[in-house]
C-alpha cells in the first residue's frame, strides 16, 4: 500500500492523522470517504448547496463535503436525516462510494463480478460498484481470491484503490 499512500499525500486527497503519522491500517469512516473524493473532485464550491443531516455540524473538516456527496449522490444518509459522519466504512461501501463517484465524471460503469468465492456475500445494492472495481483492478481481494465485501475498509486500502483508480478516476 506505500504507493498509494505516497499519491494520496502528495496529491493532497488524504493526511496523516497527524504530522508524522499516517496511520494505514485504521479503518475509514463515512466523513473521511467523502472529504477525499471531495478534494478528488477539486473542492467545488457547495455555498448554495443544503446540508440535509442534522448530524453534520458546519464548520467540520468534512461538512462541505458531506453536502456536496449527498448532492451528488455520491453517499446517502442512513436515514432521511443522518449521515453518521463516524460510521465506519466496509469494503463494499467504500468501493460504491468510488463508483458513483466514477459514474458522475462519466466514467462506463457496466461489469459484472466473477471469480471470487465470497462474491455471493455482496450486497445486492453494492454488487454493480464491487463488479466494476474488480474489473478495472481497482479493488482487489484481502487474500488471493477473497473479497472480504463486509470487512472493515482501512486506509491504506483505500489509498492503494486510489492509485489504482487515478486513470478511471
Amino acid at each position: 500500500y506505500h504507493a498509494g499512500v505516497d499519491y494520496v499525500l502528495n496529491q493532497n486527497l488524504m493526511i496523516g492523522v497527524s504530522d508524522t503519522r499516517f496511520c494505514p491500517g485504521a479503518t475509514m469512516n463515512r466523513a473521511m470517504m467523502v472529504t477525499v473524493l471531495y478534494r478528488l473532485a477539486g473542492e467545488p464550491d457547495v455555498s448554495k448547496l443544503a446540508n440535509p443531516f442534522q448530524d453534520v455540524k458546519a464548520g467540520t473538516y468534512y461538512s462541505d463535503a458531506v453536502r456536496w456527496a449527498a448532492a451528488n449522490e455520491i453517499a446517502c444518509g442512513v436515514t432521511d436525516t443522518r449521515f453518521q459522519p463516524n460510521g465506519l466504512m466496509t469494503r463494499e461501501q467504500m468501493a460504491t462510494f468510488l463508483y458513483r463517484y466514477a459514474k458522475l465524471q462519466q466514467e462506463d460503469t457496466t461489469a459484472t463480478l466473477t471469480g471470487f468465492p465470497d462474491g455471493a456475500s455482496v450486497s445486492a445494492w453494492a454488487k454493480d460498484a464491487i463488479g466494476w472495481a474488480v474489473e478495472r483492478g481497482i479493488l482487489t481481494g484481502t487474500a488471493e481470491r477473497t473479497l472480504s465485501p463486509q470487512g472493515q475498509a482501512t486506509r491504506a486500502q483505500l489509498a492503494a484503490m486510489l492509485v489504482r483508480a487515478e486513470e478511471v478516476l
